[in-house]
C-alpha cells in the first residue's frame, strides 16, 4: 500500500497531513523540505517528487516570501512577506494536482519579531477556509526558541487554538538552530541552547496536545544552519530517541514514537547522522543551503559554458549574424537550474528513504 491510497494528490490539511506524517514514521523515512523562493523553484521540486513518486513539503520562509512577491515591494509591516507567502500557497495549490504528488505547503522559521507576517498568513488560511472548507497552507512553524521555555510554550498554545480549528498542523521549535539563515544569526548563541533535553519536549508535547494530535517539534541536537568543515558541527541525533523514549514512558509506553520529530539544518550532514535521525522518529527535515546551491550550478555552467553566445544580442562564435535568443531566453538558463536542483532534491528524498513511496 502506497500512500496515494491513504492521501490524495495536492496540498493536503488536516488528518491528512498527519496521515501522511504517520505512514512516515511506521515506514522509517521522512519527507524533505525544500525553501522556495520563486515558482521556478517550487516546480522542480515538484517535478523531482513526481519522477521518483514521493510526496514532498515545500516552504517558504519570511524572506524568501518577500522574494516571492517582488523585492520591490515595501515590507515595513510585512506586507511583501505576506503577499508573497500567499502568492507561494497558491502557486502551488493550483499546480500540485498535475504532479500527481502529495504535498505539504508549509511556513518556515517565524521569530517573535515577524509574528506579524504570520498573522497575516493565518488571515488568509481564514479566508480561504470560509470558500473551500480548508485552509490555504497546510502547516505554519512557529520558532520561539529565544524567548523563554515558558512564553515560547504559551505563545504556541495561543496560536494554535486558532490553528486547530482550521485543520492546520503547528511545527515548533525549542531549543536553538546555530548558524545564519535568512537573516536570523544564531552564530554566537550559547553551545548549551543548541541541545534541547527532554523533559523540555515534552513540557511541549503536553500542552500542545491538549488542544490537537497535529503539531510536531523541530527539537535542537547541535543543528546549524548551513554548510560547514566537518567536525565543526557536533550533531547528536541519538538525543532524538531519548526525546520518544523520555515521552512514551510519561504516556504509558503504548508508542514507541509518540512525537513528530523534525530535523533543522539538514544540509550537510552525513548519511549515518540522518539515518538516526529517521529511526527515531524525524518525519521532515529541512534542506535550503544545498538546494540553493543546487539551483545556481545548473545556470552557472550554462552562462560559463555559453558565454560567447550571452554577450550580445547578435553575433556568436558561429557568425557575426546569427542570433542569440535561443540562449539569453530566461526559459533556457533558468531551466538549467531546475535541472540541477531536482537532482539535488531527489538526492535529499534518497538519503530520507522517501522514494517510491506512492
Amino acid at each position: 500500500m502506497g500512500i496515494l491510497d491513504i492521501v490524495p494528490a495536492g496540498v493536503l490539511t488536516g488528518e491528512n497531513v498527519r496521515k501522511l506524517f504517520d505512514y512516515a514514521k511506521e515506514n522509517k523515512f521522512a519527507i524533505p523540505a525544500i525553501n522556495v523562493t520563486s515558482s521556478s523553484t517550487a516546480n522542480a521540486c515538484l517535478e523531482a517528487a513526481r519522477d521518483i513518486k514521493s510526496p514532498i513539503i515545500l516552504q517558504v520562509s519570511q524572506g524568501g516570501s518577500a522574494y516571492y512577491a517582488g523585492k520591490g515591494l515595501a515590507n515595513d509591516k510585512q506586507q511583501a512577506s505576506i503577499t508573497g507567502a500567499t502568492a507561494a500557497a497558491l502557486h502551488v495549490r493550483a499546480v500540485a494536482k498535475a504532479y500527481g504528488v502529495p504535498v505539504v505547503m508549509h511556513s518556515d522559521h517565524c521569530a517573535h519579531k515577524l509574528l506579524p507576517w504570520f498573522d497575516g498568513m493565518l488571515d488568509a488560511d481564514e479566508a480561504y477556509f470560509k470558500e473551500h472548507g480548508e485552509p490555504l497552507f497546510s502547516s505554519h512553524m512557529l520558532d520561539l526558541s529565544e524567548e523563554s521555555k515558558e512564553e515560547n510554550i504559551a505563545t504556541c498554545v495561543k496560536y494554535f487554538k486558532r490553528m486547530a480549528p482550521l485543520g492546520l498542523w503547528l511545527e515548533m521549535e525549542i531549543g536553538i538552530t546555530g548558524g545564519e539563515e535568512d537573516g536570523v544569526d544564531n552564530t554566537g548563541v550559547d553551545n548549551a541552547s543548541l541541545y534541547t533535553q527532554p523533559p523540555d519536549i515534552f513540557d511541549v508535547h503536553d500542552a500542545l496536545s491538549k488542544i490537537s494530535p497535529n503539531f510536531s517539534i523541530a527539537a535542537a541536537f547541535g543543528n546549524v544552519h548551513g554548510v560547514y568543515k566537518p567536525g565543526n558541527v557536533r550533531l547528536q541525533p541519538d538525543l532524538l530517541g531519548k526525546h520518544q523514549a523520555y515521552a512514551s514512558e510519561k504516556l504509558g509506553g503504548n508508542s514507541a514514537k509518540p512525537l513528530y520529530l523534525v530535523f533543522h539544518g539538514g544540509s550537510g550532514s552525513t548519511k549515518d547522522e540522518i539515518k538516526t535521525a529517521v529511526g527515531s522518529g524525524v518525519v521532515k527535515m529541512n534542506v535550503d543551503t544545498d538546494t540553493q546551491f543546487a539551483y545556481l550550478a545548473g545556470i552557472r555552467d550554462f552562462v560559463l559554458t555559453k558565454k560567447d553566445y550571452l554577450a550580445k544580442q547578435v553575433g556568436n562564435p558561429e557568425g557575426d549574424d546569427k542570433p542569440n535568443k535561443k540562449y539569453y531566453d530566461p526559459r533556457v538558463w533558468v531551466r538549467e537550474g531546475e535541472k540541477t536542483l531536482t537532482v539535488r532534491v531527489k538526492e535529499a528524498c534518497t538519503d530520507l528513504g522517501n522514494v517510491g513511496r506512492l
